[in-house]
């Protein structure tokens, strides 16, 4: 469905949900659970600059680190 608006003021008034049903709130707590883990992909990284010789030790790095999040969110 394609939706056209005059001003911004009645495009953002369109985003509200007046009154919320349970499959709102479901659809809620997914996208808090999907941004939840797009977030625990970063925690195996600490700040700072990182060196590596070469592309290959970069992507070990990288997906060292992913499995490290992802096996722990599987406990």
């Amino acid at each position: 469905m394609l939706k056209k608006f005059k001003t911004f003021e009645e495009a953002r008034r369109d985003l509200w949900v007046e009154n919320p049903d349970q499959e709102y709130f479901d659809r809620l707590r997914k996208f808090f659970s999907f941004t939840e883990k797009l977030i625990d992909f970063r925690t195996g990284y600490k700040p700072g600059v990182y060196k590596f010789k070469t592309i290959q030790e970069a992507d070990k790095d990288r997906r060292e680190k992913r499995m490290a999040v992802l096996l722990i969110d599987k406990k």
